[in-house]
């Protein structure tokens, strides 16, 4: 298939395939187009977003029954090859005549370079560590210094991921301010998010004027793109005194503010429908999993809201309502706030 029929082929699956590079192209004409179709065929739609404990467990059967199939002792072998440079050329070609590409994203309709990346992170046995001790974060800084941001490097000589050391730099890497959010830091947040959309926005759509652009600062924050998924390292960075976790929750603060425009959603009689119409909705769904709802539709049934603002509501509900919560999976949850709770919560209305 050439690159333009590719893309045009995959645009059917990938809303944002236009963004994708020519080389990232052709390899997932080769290795997904064919099992998007056979996806498609069988009525299930490619996934994105957050892995469910469906396909997790999934990607575990894959992983386990390629080891047998090739005698590979180890999924660490398997995933992370480069670090065994004694055995990597019998996996490789272990991997290539068993064909590790498809296997490993058996069932799963998403793009297989994402099954693998998530199969990399279940499997590292260098992800699930702990704390970092002050050793490890003075450690972290002086290979930093002497190896920039190469974290394939570091996370090798620290025997941590790639993600968890840079993730744990970005955290001490300056003076970070852990006290109340100063005026002055929060006009640098909304100023850096801001920037960022206003990027995006252009390279999503070059031929119309960005509604970021009008001088009411408070429309542009309305757009409902403002509560996806950003890039928050480097959002970080243009604010300077705070990590990026801390940017992400006052940013979340800001927008459940704007966009609620004063609503009190949770309180006395709306207070009760609100949660009435939440649990009703989440039942209707019969989702097995969280990352199977949409959260963007039930936002809507709610109210003029974002996602974030529904899903901590929902915590909420889960957290004063159901008794040993944390034992229970998301579809259980669901039950009991729908046999239980509910009824109590119409009555009282």
């Amino acid at each position: 298939v050439d690159l333009d029929t590719a893309r045009q082929e995959l645009e059917e699956f990938i809303p944002h395939v236009k963004n994708i590079s020519d080389s990232s192209i052709k390899k997932m004409a080769g290795r997904d187009l064919m099992r998007f179709k056979e996806f498609k065929k069988q009525g299930m739609a490619v996934r994105f977003g957050r892995f469910t404990q469906k396909e997790n467990k999934q990607i575990r059967k894959n992983v386990e029954e390629f080891l047998a199939l090739t005698g590979i002792d180890s999924a660490e072998k398997l995933l992370f090859t480069s670090r065994y440079p004694e055995d990597k050329d019998t996996i490789h070609r272990l991997k290539t005549e068993h064909h590790f590409c498809e296997k490993i994203s058996e069932g799963i309709p998403r793009p297989w370079r994402l099954v693998y990346y998530r199969a990399r992170k279940i499997f590292d046995p260098n992800n699930y560590k702990g704390r970092y001790t002050k050793e490890e974060k003075e450690q972290l800084k002086k290979y930093q210094a002497l190896h920039g941001n190469d974290w394939k490097k570091i996370s090798e000589l620290m025997s941590r991921s790639n993600l968890s050391v840079a993730m744990k730099f970005s955290e001490i890497k300056s003076a970070i301010n852990y006290g109340p959010w100063t005026e002055e830091e929060t006009q640098k947040l909304m100023s850096a998010v801001k920037d960022v959309m206003k990027r995006k926005l252009t390279t999503e759509n070059p031929s119309s004027p960005s509604s970021l652009d009008q001088s009411d600062t408070d429309l542009w924050i309305d757009r409902e793109q403002l509560s996806q998924p950003l890039p928050w390292t480097e959002i970080e960075a243009k604010v300077g005194s705070r990590y990026w976790r801390q940017c992400k929750q006052k940013w979340n603060s800001i927008l459940t503010s704007k966009l609620t425009r004063g609503q009190k959603l949770y309180r006395g009689t709306n207070g009760l429908r609100t949660k009435i119409t939440l649990i009703k909705r989440l039942y209707e769904t019969k989702a097995e999993d969280a990352s199977e709802v949409n959260w963007d539709e039930l936002s809507n049934a709610i109210g003029d809201v974002p996602r974030v603002y529904v899903q901590s509501k929902f915590y909420r509900l889960k957290v004063s309502f159901v008794p040993l919560w944390k034992r229970r999976t998301f579809s259980e949850i669901i039950d009991f706030l729908y046999e239980k709770t509910l009824p109590d919560l119409e009555e009282k209305l």
